[in-house]
């Protein structure tokens, strides 16, 4: 039974009446990590792991909404909503829902039932996954159309002010606009994007580390706060100078001495990140997969030193990668402070490298990653 049908009979046996079904997908980052809040170059790519809602109308203004991941249900009146997320899942749809409706789109209630196949807290983005699906959902339900721009910003905005996650908008960009079979080259502050065809012989292969450290959210809004003061320093003396991305490395060396060592090594990070991207967008057009590899290897590396949001159960993972023939490229993915790696893998050694990844992990940390093999998929949509 296909995950649509197996939702719409949950549906009715919950709330009675045939549902309408949406499927947002999760994402896998290539390379270019906390570059999208500073205007810089991502290369996402949405991979077929999805957040699928599952819709009908009710008379009332109320969200009843039932999650089959974390068996509850929660309901969130429309005409006295929260003012803030309260630190729970809920928080993630309800503040799309409220976000709308300060934006002057009136929602109608709805019954609501979520599952997810997107694995939370791993870094593939299960959060604008049910954001955006919840958004596509809501929309249709009530009759409004905004185009997918609006709903993405309107996602990422929910994220940051209603959960408290400042986090920019490459998640909720590819969960909109994913192409099955292709990366895309995402331009953060122009807001437009070239599609990278991605080579046949190769998969994309995640490994989740099955931790997440609690520092997480906390770090990264450290982090961005980090690059802003960078940004303020920076624009006292180069008047072209908006974000992160107005620098050269030249700039940042001529300057470093009006930086704290700290903000320093932030900015030298994206910096050099946005340079990875966009000569890995070359590598991937021309097919050089050793080149694009490499460049992935510098990236993690200037994450992990620079950054500094990697951990010591992601640098396992990433060692063991580049020791299995096959392998192109392998890099910290997401956040970080746990969470998931990506690796580029020839697609005839696969299932050599989840063994000896698997094997070797286990050998080093008493744990049992789990190993997905991603396609690149279509972004959010109505299942018919």
């Amino acid at each position: 039974m296909s995950t649509q049908q197996a939702l719409s009979e949950a549906f009715q046996s919950l709330y009675g009446g045939q549902p309408k079904i949406y499927r947002a997908p999760g994402r896998v980052n290539l390379i270019g990590e906390h570059t999208d809040y500073n205007q810089g170059f991502v290369m996402p790519a949405a991979i077929d792991f999805s957040t699928w809602v599952a819709i009908a109308p009710r008379q009332d203004r109320k969200l009843s909404l039932r999650s089959e991941n974390f068996a509850e249900t929660v309901e969130l009146d429309l005409d006295k909503p929260a003012a803030s997320g309260r630190g729970h899942w809920s928080d993630y749809p309800f503040g799309v829902a409220v976000k709308l409706e300060q934006s002057g789109r009136r929602l109608m209630g709805a019954n609501v039932l979520v599952h997810g196949d997107v694995p939370i807290g791993s870094g593939l983005s299960s959060s604008a996954a049910i954001e955006v699906a919840t958004g596509l959902a809501l929309l249709e339900n009530s009759e409004v159309t905004i185009d997918r721009m609006a709903l993405a910003k309107l996602c990422r905005q929910a994220e940051n002010e209603f959960v408290g996650i400042r986090c920019g908008l490459m998640d909720q960009f590819i969960s909109c606009f994913g192409h099955s079979g292709h990366a895309l080259l995402l331009d953060c502050r122009q807001l437009d994007y070239k599609l990278l065809p991605l080579p046949e012989n190769v998969k994309l292969v995640v490994c989740n580390t099955m931790v997440k450290h609690e520092l997480a959210s906390s770090e990264y809004n450290a982090r961005r706060a980090e690059c802003e003061e960078g940004v303020r320093v920076l624009a006292g003396k180069l008047s072209q100078v908006q974000s992160l991305r107005d620098v050269t490395m030249n700039d940042l060396e001529r300057s470093r001495s009006e930086l704290s060592e700290v903000v320093y090594r932030r900015c030298r990070h994206v910096v050099g990140e946005n340079h990875r991207v966009t000569a890995a967008a070359a590598a991937l057009r021309s097919g050089d997969l050793m080149l694009f590899g490499k460049l992935m290897a510098e990236s993690h590396q200037s994450l992990r030193d620079d950054y500094e949001v990697s951990c010591e159960e992601l640098d396992v993972l990433v060692n063991l990668a580049n020791e299995v023939e096959g392998v192109f490229g392998a890099r910290m993915t997401g956040g970080g402070f746990g969470g998931c790696t990506i690796n580029l893998v020839e697609s005839n050694s696969v299932e050599s490298f989840k063994q000896m990844v698997a094997s070797g992990y286990g050998k080093a940390t008493g744990r049992t990653p789990e190993i997905y093999v991603c396609s690149a998929a279509q972004g959010a949509e109505r299942v018919e």
